[in-house]
């Protein structure tokens, strides 16, 4: 789950300075993200299906080696485009054909991982388990954005590696994965036997940065699945629209962040990795610090943690798109993600809260699928305002969290929470 996340981070991290050094268009570089997650978000809930009715080792096997394959793939195809033995424009268009492979069939690894540890565990223990798998997989969200920068290689004989590094390596990890699943995961037909029954697995949304865990795949993993709600069930409404418009607003403002760092600072694409990967980790600790420290500490309701969330995180767009230094752009995008990390965990309970308890599993369902769906069009629609103008991505995602302010303001309705 970690080597996962972290492989697609990764090459997100890095991948608007490839496309600076191949002079690629900026949305070239989110069309390959988008592509990925919309296969991804389509692609889940079919093999968490199948990871319920056929062999989860195989399932996993698919994932992490669809993962594998398709990171190959891309290092090879931005490996020729850096070495100039095909255009910058080819280049992306095939790399887009590699992320094709992760999006479709790296999705099927999670669900099927889940599917074993919670067949493997008591009801007193699944949550604890699933929600220790679910911290490896946001782990390597941010993971992946801090090692990326470290990971670029040097000339091997009169071939230039550069920037292509992290998705060679990281194939290898995906491979070391595959070897280490197919030789220690016992097959799933002799171990049937110890499986409790009618444990499953769930979709995870798309790992992308920004993309902290909600906690909602593993509410679907471990609740019925009795009672089907809608996606704009009135009783859900509200939640899934503020899900929605705040989960686009995080995905906008994430992708444009690396090429934001290489013109503000003027810097050379390679030479921007570091400030990039700064940024970036000071965003994912300001989120964990929300949702590991201050929502235990305050235990705000989920329309309070709304609220706040949304009003800090209008402020931190802000002040990202009107930054003109490191120190600036790093503090300002820690503010943004403190706000979304206010309101990501706010649209699960909100969500689950807002419904019985044989809705839950459902519930859980939509919650992923819109966290998911946000990063299919979200990062297209950010760099598209980027290359608009610099800032208007940022003062875009900031106006569009005080408008919800209102909305939510009127339309949540208040709802007990305890935090766990």
């Amino acid at each position: 789950m970690l080597t996962i996340a972290a492989g697609n981070t990764a090459l997100q991290s890095v991948l608007p300075a490839i496309g600076r050094s191949l002079h690629v268009r900026d949305n070239a570089v989110a069309a390959a993200f988008s592509v990925s997650a919309l296969l991804w978000v389509l692609a889940a809930p079919f093999w968490a299906n199948r990871s319920d009715r056929q062999g989860r080792r195989a399932m996993i096997l698919l994932g992490v080696g669809g993962f594998a394959v398709s990171l190959t793939l891309c290092g090879v195809f931005l490996l020729a485009g850096i070495n100039g033995w095909i255009g910058g424009t080819a280049a992306f268009l095939l790399f887009i054909v590699g992320r094709l492979i992760y999006g479709s069939l790296g999705a099927a690894a999670p669900p099927a991982v889940q599917a074993i540890v919670a067949g493997r565990t008591t009801r007193e223990q699944r949550t604890k388990a699933l929600t220790l798998l679910g911290s490896a997989f946001g782990l390597g969200t941010i993971l992946g954005p801090a090692i990326a920068p470290y990971l670029l290689m040097g000339n091997v004989g009169s071939v230039t590696i550069g920037l292509s590094g992290p998705a060679f390596l990281f194939a290898l990890f995906g491979v070391a994965m595959f070897v280490t699943v197919r030789r220690m995961l016992p097959d799933d037909r002799t171990e049937a036997a110890l499986e409790e029954p009618g444990s499953h697995g769930a979709a995870n949304a798309y790992p992308s940065i920004g993309g902290q865990s909600s906690g909602a795949s593993i509410t679907a993993a471990t609740a019925s699945k009795s009672e089907r709600v809608a996606m704009f069930d009135p009783r859900v409404r509200a939640w899934m629209i503020a899900g929605l418009v705040f989960g686009h607003a995080q995905a906008m403002t994430g992708q444009a962040i690396g090429f934001l760092v290489i013109d503000r600072l003027a810097l050379p694409p390679t030479e921007a990795l570091q400030p990039t990967g700064i940024v970036l980790m000071m965003g994912a600790g300001a989120a964990l610090l929300v949702q590991w420290g201050l929502i235990p500490l305050l235990n705000l309701q989920p329309r309070a943690m709304m609220l706040v969330g949304l009003v800090i995180g209008a402020v931190g767009c802000a002040l990202t798109g009107l930054a003109t230094s490191l120190y600036g752009i790093a503090t300002a995008y820690a503010l943004a993600s403190i706000g979304f990390g206010f309101a990501r965990p706010a649209f699960t309970a909100g969500s689950s809260l807002a419904v019985g308890p044989d809705a839950q599993g459902s519930v859980a369902g939509k919650v992923t699928s819109v966290n998911g769906a946000s990063f299919v069009l979200g990062p297209s629609i950010g760099v598209g305002l980027y290359e608009a103008q610099h800032s208007l991505p940022y003062l875009t995602a900031g106006a569009a969290c005080l408008v919800l302010v209102g909305y939510c303001a009127v339309a949540l309705r208040p709802t007990r929470f305890t935090p766990a």
